[in-house]
Protein backbone atom coordinates (compact mmCIF):
# COMPACT_ATOMS: atom_id res chain seq x y z
CA UNK A 1 0.00 0.00 0.00
CA UNK A 2 1.44 3.61 -1.07
CA UNK A 3 1.30 5.97 2.05
CA UNK A 4 1.43 9.65 0.77
CA UNK A 5 3.01 11.80 3.03
CA UNK A 6 1.76 15.19 3.85
CA UNK A 7 1.73 18.70 2.05
CA UNK A 8 2.77 21.29 4.71
CA UNK A 9 1.29 24.67 3.95
CA UNK A 10 2.87 27.46 6.06
CA UNK A 11 0.63 30.67 5.60
CA UNK A 12 -1.26 33.45 7.62
CA UNK A 13 -3.50 34.79 5.00
CA UNK A 14 -6.59 33.18 4.90
CA UNK A 15 -7.60 33.85 1.62
CA UNK A 16 -4.13 32.43 -0.02
CA UNK A 17 -4.37 29.27 2.39
CA UNK A 18 -8.30 28.74 0.61
CA UNK A 19 -6.77 28.97 -2.83
CA UNK A 20 -4.26 27.32 -2.26
CA UNK A 21 -6.25 24.54 -0.70
CA UNK A 22 -8.89 24.56 -3.54
CA UNK A 23 -6.13 24.65 -6.23
CA UNK A 24 -4.45 21.13 -4.93
CA UNK A 25 -8.29 19.90 -4.51
CA UNK A 26 -8.70 20.75 -8.14
CA UNK A 27 -6.49 18.54 -9.30
CA UNK A 28 -7.30 15.36 -7.34
CA UNK A 29 -4.20 15.39 -5.18
CA UNK A 30 -4.90 13.24 -2.44
CA UNK A 31 -2.08 14.02 -0.24
CA UNK A 32 -3.73 15.40 3.02
CA UNK A 33 -2.69 19.25 3.43
CA UNK A 34 -1.86 20.50 7.02
CA UNK A 35 -2.19 24.09 7.80
CA UNK A 36 -0.23 26.15 9.90
CA UNK A 37 -0.16 30.07 10.17
CA UNK A 38 3.04 31.12 11.39
CA UNK A 39 6.69 29.74 11.39
CA UNK A 40 6.65 28.97 15.07
CA UNK A 41 4.18 26.40 14.45
CA UNK A 42 5.60 25.07 11.35
CA UNK A 43 8.47 23.89 13.78
CA UNK A 44 6.35 22.81 16.31
CA UNK A 45 4.80 20.42 14.34
CA UNK A 46 8.27 19.35 12.34
CA UNK A 47 9.93 19.14 15.64
CA UNK A 48 6.70 17.09 17.51
CA UNK A 49 6.67 19.72 20.02
CA UNK A 50 3.80 21.45 21.61
CA UNK A 51 -0.19 20.58 20.33
CA UNK A 52 2.41 18.30 17.87
CA UNK A 53 3.64 16.19 20.40
CA UNK A 54 1.55 13.16 19.65
CA UNK A 55 1.68 13.64 15.71
CA UNK A 56 3.04 11.02 13.35
CA UNK A 57 6.65 11.58 12.95
CA UNK A 58 6.87 10.99 9.02
CA UNK A 59 8.37 14.56 7.57
CA UNK A 60 6.16 16.01 5.00
CA UNK A 61 6.48 15.64 1.18
CA UNK A 62 7.03 19.33 0.61
CA UNK A 63 6.86 22.60 2.81
CA UNK A 64 4.97 25.80 1.03
CA UNK A 65 5.75 28.55 2.90
CA UNK A 66 5.11 31.93 2.75
CA UNK A 67 7.63 34.73 3.99
CA UNK A 68 6.04 37.23 5.58
CA UNK A 69 4.44 35.82 8.78
CA UNK A 70 3.72 37.02 12.22
CA UNK A 71 6.36 35.20 15.13
CA UNK A 72 8.65 33.99 13.07
CA UNK A 73 8.92 34.81 9.40
CA UNK A 74 9.79 32.26 6.54
CA UNK A 75 13.14 32.91 5.82
CA UNK A 76 13.97 32.05 9.77
CA UNK A 77 12.06 29.01 9.70
CA UNK A 78 13.97 27.72 6.01
CA UNK A 79 16.99 28.53 7.97
CA UNK A 80 16.58 26.32 10.41
CA UNK A 81 15.19 23.27 8.79
CA UNK A 82 17.90 23.32 5.98
CA UNK A 83 20.24 23.49 8.63
CA UNK A 84 18.79 20.13 10.80
CA UNK A 85 19.95 16.75 9.48
CA UNK A 86 16.80 15.15 9.87
CA UNK A 87 14.65 18.17 8.43
CA UNK A 88 17.06 19.39 5.64
CA UNK A 89 15.53 16.90 2.94
CA UNK A 90 12.18 18.67 3.23
CA UNK A 91 11.92 20.69 0.13
CA UNK A 92 10.54 24.04 0.77
CA UNK A 93 9.22 25.64 -1.63
CA UNK A 94 8.75 29.77 -0.78
CA UNK A 95 5.17 30.67 -2.14
CA UNK A 96 5.50 34.28 -1.18
CA UNK A 97 4.59 37.56 -2.48
CA UNK A 98 7.99 38.91 -1.84
CA UNK A 99 9.55 39.90 -4.89
CA UNK A 100 12.68 41.25 -2.50
CA UNK A 101 16.34 40.33 -4.52
CA UNK A 102 17.41 40.14 -0.51
CA UNK A 103 14.31 37.82 0.28
CA UNK A 104 15.14 36.09 -2.97
CA UNK A 105 19.23 35.51 -2.48
CA UNK A 106 18.92 35.03 1.15
CA UNK A 107 16.57 32.07 0.56
CA UNK A 108 18.82 30.16 -1.92
CA UNK A 109 21.90 30.68 0.15
CA UNK A 110 19.90 28.51 2.43
CA UNK A 111 18.80 25.99 0.49
CA UNK A 112 15.31 26.24 -0.88
CA UNK A 113 13.95 23.98 -3.57
CA UNK A 114 11.62 26.80 -5.25
CA UNK A 115 11.02 30.35 -4.84
CA UNK A 116 7.73 31.15 -6.40
CA UNK A 117 5.93 34.65 -6.89
CA UNK A 118 2.60 34.83 -6.18
CA UNK A 119 1.01 35.48 -9.14
CA UNK A 120 -1.71 38.62 -8.39
CA UNK A 121 -4.02 36.95 -10.72
CA UNK A 122 -6.31 34.51 -9.48
CA UNK A 123 -6.42 32.17 -12.60
CA UNK A 124 -2.54 32.28 -12.57
CA UNK A 125 -2.00 31.50 -8.42
CA UNK A 126 -4.44 29.08 -8.90
CA UNK A 127 -2.29 26.61 -12.07
CA UNK A 128 0.69 27.95 -10.09
CA UNK A 129 -0.37 26.07 -6.98
CA UNK A 130 -1.73 23.08 -8.88
CA UNK A 131 1.62 22.68 -10.60
CA UNK A 132 3.95 23.27 -7.56
CA UNK A 133 1.24 19.95 -5.91
CA UNK A 134 1.75 17.94 -8.80
CA UNK A 135 5.82 18.20 -9.06
CA UNK A 136 6.86 18.14 -4.87
CA UNK A 137 3.90 16.10 -4.07
CA UNK A 138 3.63 13.28 -6.99
CA UNK A 139 6.67 13.49 -9.14
CA UNK A 140 9.41 14.31 -6.83
CA UNK A 141 11.60 11.43 -5.20
CA UNK A 142 12.80 12.15 -1.56
CA UNK A 143 15.47 9.56 -0.43
CA UNK A 144 14.26 6.95 2.08
CA UNK A 145 15.44 7.50 5.59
Amino acid sequence: MIVLKKILLVEDNPNDIELTLEALAEHNLANRVVVLNDGVQALEYLYCDGPYENREKENPAVILMDIKMPRMDGIEVLGKIKNDPELKSIPVVMLTSSREEPDLKRCYDLGVNAYVVKPVNFKDFFDAVKQLGIFWAVVNELPKK
